[in-house]
């Protein structure tokens, strides 16, 4: 954290002097700037190549840094206008437009503003991941015999073997496809699955990406209730019955928002309603590897015992090691292998080498173990910080489930008639200084009750989501004295 803070100062510094110099003058010497602002040569390094990046700087190997010459006058903007008919024209026999809604994705991937506590991400905080052993692993990949080559399009024969083991003896690297992370996983399959205009099952509520990826598509996503122990059964047959829908997806284990897990007894039967219905199952398995160290055994994945082919099973190395290792997996059986395979080679080729020779230097690492025993001593610590919290500041949000997997709460408000409207709540949060994730986005019909997201993964500390906890209760206490005093804002 402090380079990247010096860093940012050395541009900072940097950028304001420019005008110091005529157009190809040259700057400092690196060793200059290095005694003059007390950092090391690497900051100096990284501070020149982001001037450069943005044009302000030009570099001369053997002669140094110079400032680049002024850039020629932008010319007046087109007139884009035209667009927005044919873009919503969608002409085609489509029954659901291809509209591309990134609204509610970016609430999880946008940096909230300095000062504002993260309780709505969906990462690692950089305190938990593995960043030395990331670096490390980097490095060596690169050092790999022919790691810059093109790599087979199916993914390094070793890495696919690695995601065959993980989910279950009965797979094999033949089986298995690497992807760039889970979320471009559910877009292939929900592309190689689903025609445009087809209904597509989810389970209510869910993650708000996926019901992107699908309106994307032009699929019609369709809820399937849950209760404590997942997905409801008997609706999901009903569902299948009334819509002819051939896919359902769904996260069997710390569901995202719930955190429940799909019970022992249902895990079967959802298989077999699929079976029946002549439909796939897209399992969802983000979380497995952010169980928490109070969870106990983990049931396999669903895919594991699949002798049918009914499941397609989805996972990354994202969620558990960083943002930026965009390394995922896809498991299936029997024809629908060749059709996710040709989507994914039409629309991306192959993940790029280097990526795939350090996911496999990460997970073969000595240290590899110890990450997955770090975090999850540190998810938990943080979970029950939150939850303690939570009871302190704010025992009337209901919490119907304490999950101990994953890396976020599922809170219900209290009813709107007590002063608690979810939207006025999340602004009234972020004014108070902490970003939650309201819960509308995570129901494609309409959400029983109000509700909000609270993460726990993407905090520093269990100090940190306390003072966000603490900030949260100012938000409802205002949200509260505005609905008694009759000016709701």
């Amino acid at each position: 954290m402090q380079e990247r803070s010096s860093v940012a100062d050395l541009v900072g510094s940097l950028r304001s002097e420019l005008n110091r110099y005529s157009p190809g003058g040259k700057l400092p010497s690196s060793r200059a700037l290095v005694e003059r602002f007390r950092v090391s040569p690497v900051t100096v390094s990284r501070a020149i190549s982001q001037l450069v990046a943005e044009g302000l700087v030009v570099t001369r190997p053997g002669s140094g840094a110079f400032r680049a010459q002024p850039r020629t006058e932008v010319p007046a903007p087109g007139d884009t206008s035209w667009q927005e008919v044919s873009l919503s024209g969608d002409g085609g026999p489509e029954a659901v437009p291809r509209t591309v809604d990134a609204s509610r994705v970016l609430v999880t991937l946008a940096a909230p503003p300095p000062g504002v506590i993260e309780l709505n991400g969906g990462y690692l905080h950089s305190s938990l991941q593995p960043e030395r052993a990331l670096a490390a692993a980097l490095a060596r990949a690169g050092r790999r015999p022919g790691a810059w080559d093109r790599p087979p399009t199916d993914g390094l024969t070793e890495l696919r073997a690695w995601f065959a083991r993980q989910i279950g003896p009965a797979l094999g690297a033949a089986d298995v496809l690497i992807t760039a992370g889970g979320q471009s996983a559910l877009v292939t399959a929900l592309r190689a699955l689903a025609p445009p205009g087809a209904p597509l099952l989810v389970e209510s509520p869910t993650y708000p990406g996926m019901l992107a990826v699908a309106r994307a598509a032009g699929l019609r996503p369709v809820p399937v209730p849950m209760d404590a122990d997942g997905v409801r059964p008997e609706l999901l047959e009903a569902a299948f019955r009334a819509t002819g829908a051939r896919v359902f997806v769904c996260q069997p284990l710390f569901q995202n928002p719930t955190g429940t897990v799909l019970a022992p007894e249902r895990r079967a039967e959802v298989v077999r309603i699929a079976r029946a219905a002549g439909a796939f199952v897209v399992e969802d398995d983000f979380a497995r590897r952010l169980v928490h160290d109070d969870a106990g055994p983990l049931p396999a994945p669903l895919a594991a015992d699949d002798p049918d082919g009914v499941v397609v099973h989805v996972c990354s190395l994202t969620k558990i090691a960083s943002p930026s290792l965009r390394v995922g997996a896809l498991a299936a059986r029997g024809p629908v292998l060749g059709r996710l395979r040709a989507i994914q080679v039409v629309d991306s080729f192959f993940v790029p080498r280097p990526l795939q020779e350090a996911a496999l230097e990460l997970v073969g690492s000595p240290g590899w173990g110890h990450h997955l025993r770090s975090v999850s001593a540190g998810l938990r610590n943080r979970r029950n910080a939150m939850t303690t919290a939570l009871s302190l500041e704010l025992p009337d949000f209901t919490l119907p489930h304490i999950p101990t997997g994953g890396g976020s709460l599922w809170l219900r408000l209290p009813e709107a008639e007590a002063g608690t409207d979810e939207s006025e709540v999340v602004s009234a949060a972020l004014r108070a200084g902490v970003a939650i994730a309201p819960g509308r986005p995570y129901f494609c019909a309409e959400p029983p009750s109000p509700q909000i997201r609270l993460s726990f993964c993407a905090v520093a500390g269990e100090s940190e989501i306390v003072e966000g906890i603490r900030r949260l209760r100012t938000a409802r206490d205002e949200v509260l004295t505005g609905a008694r005093g009759g000016h709701r804002t």
